[in-house]
């Protein structure tokens, strides 16, 4: 009987409560739903421009990536390139760049394209981070020719040699050679004599363009000033010096290209620049566009 009463007084003892009192003992964070469960702020005006301005702007990088991979494609189609009986020179071959070039800026801009209509985090961490590996590879570049510019020359004539060497194989190289010679008024690497090297121009070459060089070294490539004259430097390597200066361009082209590249420098640094801008406008346009999708509660 004692330990049935003081059971009884132990209950008397407990302090009442009720299912209205526990509603207002809750905290007002877990009362109201929209407090645990914030709705995000609607983007304002200027948010808004940002969004579209950067839809639009990796738009026009997306076409320019579409237009040069389609180049690219192109040209190694046309020339065989992708066949089965061609894959060996492939890696070689100057139109590559031009696939590869396009693919990146493609993937690139589209993330930025997808990310800035859908809000995409995933899609636009995905483009600060593909764009800021570009700077860094093109500062690392930027580096090294920094600290391998005096072998610059030695690289450029290298280059230079293998377009001459291949001069009849590749059509690429082929049309930028020409454009090199008749643009700045040369012909060969040092002299108009380096197109001996090439195995169609030699003197013991069997074809009839031995002992020639091409037409793009003629001091007039054209006939009756309209028709281009594909036979104006035959024979020129059996003519002498006197006698092939009027003919053909005796000065070769590593001095003329050192030259006009010295002279492009203001216009280099000012598309480097521009590059640099272009970069850093996308970079910011995607981190104002993340900064606006990250939910309230996520920024405390």
């Amino acid at each position: 009987a004692a330990r049935l009463s003081t059971q009884v007084s132990r209950l008397v003892e407990l302090p009442y409560s009720s299912s209205d009192d526990d509603d207002l003992d809750l905290p007002a964070a877990e009362q109201d739903p929209a407090a645990w469960c914030p709705v995000p702020p609607k983007p304002g005006t200027f948010s808004q421009c940002v969004r579209y301005l950067a839809f639009l702007w990796n738009l026009l990088f997306l076409l320019l990536g579409l237009l040069a991979l389609a180049m690219g494609v192109w040209g190694l189609l046309a020339k065989g390139s992708l066949g089965g009986e061609r894959l060996a020179p492939l890696g070689s071959d100057p139109m590559l760049l031009f696939v590869l070039v396009g693919l990146g800026a493609s993937a690139v801009s589209l993330a930025g394209c997808l990310g800035a209509l859908r809000s995409s985090p995933c899609l636009l961490r995905f483009f600060v981070g593909a764009v800021l590996a570009f700077a860094g590879l093109e500062l690392l570049g930027v580096l090294l020719l920094l600290a391998a510019r005096h072998r610059l020359r030695d690289a450029l004539r290298d280059a230079l040699l293998l377009c001459l060497l291949r001069y009849q194989e590749e059509p690429d190289l082929r049309f930028l050679v020409d454009e090199v010679q008749r643009n700045l008024r040369c012909c060969g690497l040092g002299s108009y004599h380096d197109w001996e090297n090439n195995p169609y121009f030699n003197c013991s070459a069997p074809g009839v363009q031995a002992c020639s060089v091409p037409a793009s070294c003629c001091l007039d490539p054209w006939q009756n000033g309209t028709v281009a004259n594909a036979q104006c430097a035959f024979g020129a390597l059996r003519l002498g010096d006197v006698a092939a200066s009027t003919v053909v361009h005796l000065g070769g082209c590593v001095a003329q290209l050192s030259a006009w590249l010295r002279g492009q420098a203001g216009g280099i640094v000012a598309g480097a620049a521009v590059l640099v801008l272009v970069e850093a406008a996308g970079v910011l346009m995607a981190l104002k566009m993340l900064g606006d999708i990250v939910p309230v509660g996520a920024r405390d």
